[in-house]
């Protein structure tokens, strides 16, 4: 049986602030807190059904459905119709002014999300969309669109036409779960998935203003995985997000899906086993695991693969319904943080029902890389009550907030050495239906936690597609 090596010195469980040797708040930094100022309405008929336990408006591995840069916040949509939206407001702003592209859903499949990205070497906004295993479809506006909102007219011909390709760039046949990200430079990166669910490979693209390259996969699908249970010989590995810091390291944590069903307890349940964490130095060139030891280079013949040593940060086997693609974030010193759930041994040590289990016993843990290098992880007291992800942000102070499915959001602060989670905000009003979408980019431009949900229906019975906000500490 094949184990995979813990990296050295990986995690500790946190149970009291004495036990984390995490960084030092300075005493007068306030803790989390969350003040409710305002809550606007996207769509009051958007298009709602319900596939794979989620939403097509409100996914949470959509990177990204919300946006703010310069001022202003974006949001992108589908339509009780099925066409593809793109709406603005000011920060602040009551009004969302709203472009319909030509594009219309092409299925019902929650996976095919709307997810949008800034060029900044060149001012425009992208949208990548509707694809799952299939082929994709984008749109770029014009040159400085995003630089000089005020000043540009909010209308369709400001978007170019749609393509299934990146002008011209074809990727592959099979692609999934468009992530944009910014580099460092104010180039534009594109993480995509080749092929499927057990047996895909993680890929970049890369825009420098005038052109899109396809770097090439960086992951990959092969190698022998071994469980108490049994063995697997192809999967996918999951990312939790792609984000730099802010001193330009790329950082990503993951999880591994298995194809073959033999690694499990019980068939009721998910192959998805293990968090792992990998990082970049040089814009997604070569990957590195904890140690700084390349593990994978993009576009060549080494790739990250489940037999790399180094990999893992916290041991889990596929038997605890582990989610897939769940949160991360990077702090003020650029130390990672991530979300990870899944239903503790406390409650067994074999999941039987997927979606039940979580919903009756998952719980969330936020895992963190401290000043020392030290990894370790904290259970947030909060049930689940859903299989589905939570959110995580940091403020400015670095206090973490998770938001949870329906709204809620739960807070600790960086002097706890994040062990006093508390629930700030239980959902109330919202009457959200799961997932939410979060404006990643709009906490360091106003302070304000942002995020996008769509309210529960029935059936395929249209509901409305808000966005509220809270007051960070100031």
């Amino acid at each position: 049986m094949r184990r995979r090596t813990l990296l050295a010195g990986a995690i500790v469980s946190a149970m009291s602030t004495s036990a984390l040797t995490g960084g030092t708040a300075r005493a007068a930094d306030p803790g989390p807190s969350v003040t409710r100022t305002g809550t606007t309405t996207l769509d009051s008929t958007a298009i709602f059904f319900v596939s794979y336990d989620g939403l097509v408006n409100n996914n949470s591995f959509q990177k990204n459905g919300l946006l703010t840069y310069k001022g202003y916040q974006y949001a992108v949509w589908y339509t009780s119709t099925g066409n593809a939206v793109v709406g603005r407001r000011v920060l602040g702003g009551t009004t969302w002014s709203k472009v319909t592209l030509s594009h219309v859903l092409k299925s019902s499949d929650s996976h095919n999300v709307i997810s949008m990205g800034v060029s900044k070497v060149d001012g425009r906004l992208h949208l990548n969309m509707d694809s799952h295993s299939d082929g994709y479809f984008y749109v770029k506006s014009i040159a400085g669109l995003v630089d000089n909102p005020a000043s540009t007219s909010w209308t369709s011909a400001v978007f170019g036409a749609v393509q299934t390709s990146l002008d011209g760039v074809a990727l592959t046949s099979q692609f999934t779960y468009p992530q944009f990200v910014a580099t460092p430079d104010g180039r534009l990166q594109l993480s995509y998935r080749v092929a499927i669910s057990g047996n895909g490979r993680n890929a970049l693209a890369e825009y420098d203003g005038s052109t899109w390259t396809n770097l090439g996969e960086w992951s990959s699908a092969t190698g022998t995985y071994t469980s108490e249970h049994g063995s697997s010989t192809a999967r996918n590995m999951y990312l939790h997000g792609i984000d730099y810091d802010k001193n330009g390291r790329l950082h990503s944590f993951f999880t591994w899906r298995e194809q073959s069903g033999a690694v499990m307890c019980n068939s009721g349940g998910i192959t998805n086993h293990d968090t792992g964490y990998v990082y970049s130095d040089d814009r997604g060139r070569t990957w590195r695991n904890n140690a700084g030891t390349v593990v994978g280079t993009t576009g060549g013949s080494d790739k990250v693969a489940v037999t790399d040593s180094g990999l893992v940060i916290d041991s889990l086997n596929p038997d605890h319904s582990l989610m897939n693609q769940e949160s991360q974030f990077t702090d003020s010193s650029g130390l990672p943080h991530a979300i990870i759930s899944y239903v503790p041994g406390r409650f067994g040590q074999c999941t039987t029902n997927y979606v039940a289990d979580r919903t009756a016993n998952g719980r969330a843990f936020h895992v963190r890389k401290n000043s020392s290098g030290t990894w370790q992880k904290t259970e947030i007291p909060v049930v689940l009550g859903s299989s589905q992800r939570t959110k995580l942000i940091l403020d400015k102070y670095d206090n973490a907030y998770a938001i949870f499915p329906f709204g809620r959001i739960a807070g600790a602060s960086k002097a706890s050495g994040y062990t006093d989670w508390t629930v700030l905000f239980d959902g109330s009003g919202l009457n959200a239906f799961g997932e939410v979408v979060i404006d990643e980019m709009r906490i360091a431009q106003d302070n304000v936690l942002s995020f996008m949900y769509q309210e529960k229906s029935s059936g395929t019975t249209p509901s409305a597609l808000h966005v509220v906000d809270f007051a960070l500490p100031a």
